[in-house]
């Protein structure tokens, strides 16, 4: 059983085509093929149901696939343990982050990291949905929000800020809300990601719900400050993607008198999984190259 035959197929049941998983292992289709193909002699048994229309696991392919990550897994973590033992960062990172904060600001501080570190393979995945990182599919998931699975290791890197903004032509229009019981008659902009349409604000009383009126709900934060720049609602955005529209005078801060509850920029990873030297050192990088307060919040009131 050859190792590159368990990384097909680990790398095929997770993309859901070997057409995919080829091009993320950079071989061709066929090679893939022929892999997946040894490891099921070797195996003696289906590891892949195959048809014109799509692809799915059987369950052998099932029951062995948990296993063949936990060897991966192994003998990867073995190799970089070596790497580390003799000084150096090196060897496969894969990392999961949301789409706009990794196109904003992870991107630019991972690229000096990168170049300081030239052995590490860092694969990095910009995804606005949530993934199972208990899963083992990836090192360590950067999230912005709260950490709710008690199965994750957290490291803060970075407060977040938000606030609620609108254009200067939306509140022309509608008026500008003055306490949170008045955001009830406004349209709001919402991020699907997070389930209910509500805003969560801190006061002196408590923890408070709003939920004004839904005028669209996207999962993109991108889109949703657009939609705030066009006069469609009031959004609640972190200041690291609404801070230049602010500074500009595309967008408005509305106050309510009572502040969303803050929220923070976590880089978690698996708890009872010993994180790599490399992982960590990426969290100190992080947490220098944002700042505390981070960057982006600088200058804004």
């Amino acid at each position: 059983m050859k190792l590159d035959g368990m990384a097909s197929f680990v790398a095929v049941a997770d993309a859901g085509s070997i057409s995919e998983a080829a091009r993320l292992l950079r071989l061709s289709k066929s090679v893939v093929s022929d892999r997946l193909a040894e490891l099921e002699r070797s195996l003696g048994t289906t590891l892949l149901h195959r048809t014109t229309r799509r692809l799915s696991v059987t369950e052998d392919g099932a029951a062995f696939l948990e296993r063949a990550r936990r060897i991966l897994r192994d003998v990867s973590d073995a190799a970089t343990e070596l790497a580390e033992r003799r000084g150096a960062l090196a060897g496969p990172m894969r990392i999961s982050a949301p789409v706009t904060f990794g196109r904003l600001h992870l991107g630019p501080a991972l690229y000096p990291f990168l170049a300081a570190n030239p052995r590490i393979e860092l694969a990095l995945d910009l995804d606005d949905r949530r993934v199972d990182i208990a899963s083992g599919a990836h090192d360590a998931v950067l999230r912005h929000g709260t950490i709710d699975d008690s199965r994750l290791m957290v490291w803060r890197l970075a407060p977040s800020r938000r606030v609620l903004v609108a254009s200067a032509d939306y509140l022309a229009r509608h008026g500008r809300p003055q306490t949170t019981a008045e955001l009830d008659a406004h349209k709001g902009i919402f991020y699907t990601n997070r389930g209910v349409a509500d805003w969560r604000f801190a006061t002196p009383r408590g923890g408070e719900i709003v939920r004004a009126r839904v005028g669209l709900r996207v999962n993109n934060g991108d889109m949703m400050r657009d939609a705030a720049v066009a006069g469609l609602g009031i959004a609640l955005l972190p200041l690291f993607i609404a801070g230049p529209d602010i500074r500009a005078g595309r967008l408005t801060g509305v106050d309510v008198g009572a502040e969303a509850v803050r929220e923070f920029i976590y880089l978690a990873h698996p708890e009872g999984r010993r994180p790599s030297a490399k992982l960590r050192a990426l969290a100190e990088h992080l947490k220098t190259a944002f700042g505390d307060p981070p960057y982006w919040e600088e200058g804004m009131n």
